[in-house]
């Protein structure tokens, strides 16, 4: 029993914390989440994405401006109305309406050469799936407008509305549709003279922005930079070796020993969500070779093929069904 204590503190490093789960796709979620969560990744995004950042170093955004340690799927989405505001950085409110949503990435960053240092806040989002029911930009508007809201009570107060901090939702989409592979499209508010010119300081209406980063493949145009980093610090199909290879010698990113192990975790969770895709489609053949043919479960096996080995494995799935 002590041993186990042991091993378990172990497992709970700086970005590898809460993978031990019994689900694959959640511990592999988990993994991609905390992976992005390291200030050398997010600080290639921001030199690439955010105009504040463009012109500075990558080690100096790490370094200096991001603020804290990013938090990982702790701080919620603000409830509607009838919750309770968000009050910390780590708390977790709920809403009998919505439940508990929370950003997967949350921090905060200090924009260079301000005479105000004004903070942005900016959330980042790993997302499977382009088309889950909505259109994924207004859930990134929804994101921006709840992170300008919660500000109230937190930021400012009254009619302070000047102390408003400018917010970023930044969506990592990795099986977007072909033709927005290897795609960043940003969509902000901006300025439009409808009659006349009634110019007004950008900093008083540019505060929010979203980002879409929609990745491909090397097949594709366009595949360089942030687009190729991510897409290779993220793909099922890249070995744990290569990954570690292409971010130090085309990226300089010196992988931690923490990150290499969170890599890690990634490549041998995404491994076991493929396995486990596999034996739900043979199982499923084997329940129709039954059903519409007769066949025993030995003889469907047989057919289909299943090496001897495995078909045990199979048949007791079938029974617990």
């Amino acid at each position: 029993m002590k041993r186990k204590k042991v091993r378990m503190v172990e497992l709970k490093t700086t970005i590898a914390q809460g993978l031990h789960v019994t689900d694959d796709s959640a511990g592999y979620d988990a993994a991609c989440k905390r992976v992005l969560s390291e200030k050398a990744i997010l600080a290639r995004i921001m030199k690439s994405c955010l105009e504040e950042y463009k012109d500075c170093d990558v080690n100096d955004i790490a370094e200096k401006y991001i603020e804290g340690q990013p938090e990982v799927s702790a701080v919620p989405v603000l409830p509607d109305e009838g919750g309770t505001v968000i009050s910390g950085m780590d708390t977790e409110d709920k809403s009998v309406r919505e439940g508990t949503v929370t950003y997967d990435i949350r921090f905060r960053a200090i924009v260079p050469d301000s005479e105000e240092q004004i903070a942005l806040i900016i959330n980042v989002e790993a997302q499977n799936d382009f088309y889950p029911g909505y259109p994924l930009i207004k859930r990134g508007i929804y994101y921006c407008s709840r992170m300008i809201s919660s500000q109230y009570g937190r930021e400012f107060t009254g009619s302070h509305y000047k102390k408003i901090k400018k917010v970023y939702s930044i969506w990592i989409c990795m099986k977007p549709p072909q033709y927005r592979e290897n795609t960043i499209t940003r969509y902000r508010l901006v300025e439009e003279y409808l009659v006349g010119e009634g110019k007004e300081p950008i900093r008083n209406y540019d505060l929010l922005s979203i980002i879409m980063l929609c990745l491909g493949g090397p097949d594709g145009s366009n595949y360089d930079g942030v687009l190729r980093m991510l897409d290779v610090l993220l793909s099922n199909e890249t070995s744990e070796a290569e990954k570690r290879k292409i971010l130090q010698d085309d990226y300089d990113i010196q992988m931690t020993q923490t990150m290499e192990r969170e890599v890690s975790v990634m490549c041998n969770l995404s491994k076991g969500v493929e396995e486990k895709g596999v034996a739900k489609g043979i199982l499923s053949s084997i329940k129709n070779l039954m059903e519409t043919m007769g066949l025993t479960i030995e003889q469907a096996m047989a057919a289909l093929k299943v090496p001897e080995g495995e078909r045990q494995k199979y048949m007791d799935l079938l029974e617990r069904q």
